[in-house]
């Protein structure tokens, strides 16, 4: 089976995830605490961030394609509401993988707990914003 997938809705969730990231990590917002957490000390020159902005731009349209077709798959197996069905694949997904893997390497890496609980809480965002996207417009 291949899952039947909205590209649209895969475009406007990557986007999403743009808007959610460039809101969680400003200044105003967790930023400075996660800059001091990471250990990040900005260059000032917007040269610097052109390569994690265009690997975001690709992974997150990776994670909102990924998403779409176990949506899909999820529905196909359950079916119910499909906008259901996309944000408890969301969360499923977010708990087994991303915020499982999350937790393994940050406590190798010695990071500090508060800085893996504000990156894994700053993806469950991400996620649920991109499967309301995804969910109120299936293929």
């Amino acid at each position: 089976m291949v899952p039947e997938i909205n590209y649209i809705a895969v475009i406007l969730a990557t986007l999403s995830s743009m808007i959610v990231g460039t809101i969680w990590y400003s200044p105003r917002v967790f930023g400075n605490y996660w800059m001091k957490a990471a250990n990040v000390t900005p260059s000032g020159k917007t040269s610097d961030a052109v390569r994690p902005l265009v690997v975001t731009v690709i992974v997150s349209f990776i994670t909102a394609w990924v998403l779409a077709g176990a949506a899909f798959i999820a529905f196909d197996f359950y079916g119910g509401s499909f906008f259901v069905n996309t944000l408890f694949t969301s969360i499923i997904l977010w708990a087994g993988f991303t915020a499982a893997r999350f937790i393994t390497h940050d406590q190798f890496d010695g990071r500090p707990n508060g800085l893996t609980v504000l990156n894994i809480s700053h993806e469950l965002v991400t996620l649920v914003v991109m499967a309301l996207i995804i969910g109120v417009w299936p293929a």
